[in-house]
């Protein structure tokens, strides 16, 4: 979910340029991110970045903090979106950071910058902090004011801030965890904190924060929503904001989707009428996660995943069990599947055995 603008509120023309933006950035980050440092090498945001922080619409884990407040921290900005898989696989490391350096003078806070209308939420935005044990502290900036004040590109993005106030790294996208380590304790140096524990850290994340496969995936965030949507195959086409009985399609090539069942496909989602729908696609990946929501009035909403007509069995995700059962029951990302062995191509099926799930992306790894 490499993206380099808010994209929820853009439309038309605009959001095509915003995706060929976020296809360049796609292509910049690679497997595992790519450094990307302005000139001047060492300063790369003018000073006072961080008044910014008044822009934020709410804290969690901790009161407002500011500009003066933080005179003489060190201060890692990680933007980030709870229901993006590339977010959530740098947080094992950004955990790690947090718990290592705080008593050295480092502060962690998470920028959480929406991209879909129920991140706004600040009780959803509490509860995946909690689900994922985060607990530095985190600003709310539904209204994109930090981002700005930043001038942000992407999800996810560190900003690596020096005691006196000043930008003076980025890193945009995954990986190159030991390069961001090795600044932090720069930083930390050039503030006086000279006795800081040795070695880097190296945790090792757990289901959704698990690295992304060493080959990386051949398919592409795939959006279910009109608005964004690509591969999309049927005899007909996507029926905007009105229930309509897909049929499904025959076959698929590779990256191709299709929908059977009645549903209503809004501008950033889908969302199913009647029980027994389904969703189909063809990806080439280790890892498909989706993120999905239960029905409108937080109901439960039971699934069945099939791989190549098959229940997944050691190829299952983190979110189902080998037969391929598993439960919406929060609006977040739900990975899916994970092969055992490999990234080849599969046919991937999902049916929703109740009415109102909310299908929004495809993401993989």
């Amino acid at each position: 979910m490499f993206s380099s603008t808010p994209t929820t509120r853009r439309s038309g023309l605009l959001a095509s340029i915003v995706a060929v933006v976020a296809f360049i950035f796609t292509l910049l980050a690679g497997a595992g991110g790519a450094r990307a440092v302005d000139a001047p090498a060492r300063d790369v945001a003018a000073p006072g970045v961080l008044a910014g922080l008044a822009g934020a619409n709410g804290w969690i884990n901790s009161p407002p903090l500011t500009a003066e407040s933080l005179r003489g921290k060190v201060v890692l900005v990680d933007f980030w979106t709870y229901s993006c898989i590339n977010c959530l696989r740098t947080l094992p490391h950004v955990r790690a950071w947090a718990e290592k350096y705080r008593d050295a003078g480092l502060v962690v806070i998470g920028v959480h910058a929406p991209e879909f209308a129920f991140e706004y939420d600040p009780a959803n935005v509490r509860r995946a902090a909690e689900r994922h044990g985060i607990d530095f502290p985190i600003a709310l900036d539904n209204d994109y004011a930090v981002w700005h004040a930043f001038r942000n590109q992407a999800w996810p993005a560190f900003y690596f801030v020096d005691a006196q106030g000043r930008v003076r790294d980025r890193h945009l996208g995954e990986g190159s965890y030991a390069e961001s380590e090795r600044t932090i304790r720069e930083l930390l140096a050039e503030a006086g904190r000279g006795n800081l524990a040795p070695g880097l850290v190296a945790p090792r994340g757990a289901g959704e924060e698990a690295a992304a496969g060493a080959t990386p995936p051949r398919s592409e965030e795939t959006y279910l929503g009109y608005a964004r949507a690509t591969g999309f195959t049927a005899p007909d086409a996507l029926v905007a904001d009105r229930p309509h009985a897909y049929a499904g399609a025959r076959t698929l090539r590779a990256d191709e989707w299709a929908l059977s069942g009645t549903w209503t496909v809004e501008r950033e989602r889908a969302v199913l009428q009647h029980a027994d729908g389904r969703v189909a696609l063809r990806f080439r990946a280790r890892d498909l996660h989706m993120v999905l929501g239960p029905s409108a009035d937080g109901h439960p909403v039971r699934f069945r995943v099939r791989l190549d007509s098959q229940p997944p069995q050691e190829d299952h995700g983190a979110d189902i069990d080998a037969q391929g059962n598993g439960t919406v029951t929060a609006q977040r990302l739900y990975q899916l599947v994970r092969q055992a062995s490999g990234s080849r191509e599969r046919l991937f099926e999902i049916e929703f055995l109740d009415p109102g799930a909310q299908a929004y992306v495809f993401t993989f790894g």
